[in-house]
């Protein structure tokens, strides 16, 4: 009996701690998420680009600038201003120099609302970069360097010529070696008169 009286005490006691410490427990975790809910704070956002597609990132406003990065397609940034004609727009871009880059307008879409884009003035164009030369010296070594291969043309090769056959007439240098044809025409008249007579002959 007096096992079971100690362990009923003891879990009284427990209960007892238990009804007491669990208000406060409950305020404390009360007041802990009352303060670690932050509370946002911040300024609207201004006009932003978003691209359409993979547009290049320039150092300045046209295909003489150097790139500088790219914008992938849906990717959202930052508009701070735009070129005189508007055709590009300046970006806030960290991977450029001075955190700045410019797109073409076309490339992008430009979520503006009530904040109109500043007309900016563009930087200096690049020095255009030294083009190489050949030496003509060198160029005249190799005349095939860099010149396409010429198409070879069928050229006309003419026909060999006929030979005409001349024959000798019998008057040059026969010496009278041929036959007359008068005599054969003659010939043929007395044979043909000869046979008209027999003709007659027989159908008297």
């Amino acid at each position: 009996m007096t096992t079971i009286r100690k362990r009923a005490l003891a879990a009284s006691s427990a209960a007892i701690m238990l009804l007491v410490l669990a208000p406060r427990a409950a305020v404390a975790n009360a007041s802990l998420q009352a303060t670690a809910i932050p509370t946002v704070t911040g300024t609207p956002p201004g006009p932003m680009v978003m691209a359409i597609e993979q547009v290049n990132v320039r150092d300045g406003p046209g295909v003489l600038y150097n790139p500088v990065g790219v914008l992938i397609a849906g990717q959202r940034v930052p508009a701070l201003g735009r070129s005189p004609g508007g055709d590009w727009i300046e970006i806030s871009y960290p991977g450029a120099p001075g955190g700045v880059g410019w797109v073409y307008s076309y490339n992008v879409t430009l979520e503006a609302g009530a904040f109109p884009l500043r007309i900016v003035e563009p930087p200096p164009t690049p020095t255009p970069r030294i083009t190489s030369t050949i030496d003509p010296t060198l160029a005249a070594q190799f005349p095939a360097l860099g010149q396409p291969a010429a198409t070879r043309l069928p050229t006309f090769t003419p026909a060999a010529p006929v030979v005409q056959p001349t024959f000798a007439s019998n008057a040059e240098g026969g010496g009278g070696r041929g036959f007359p044809p008068v005599l054969a025409i003659f010939g043929l008249l007395v044979v043909g008169s000869f046979g008209m007579v027999i003709s007659i002959l027989r159908g008297q």
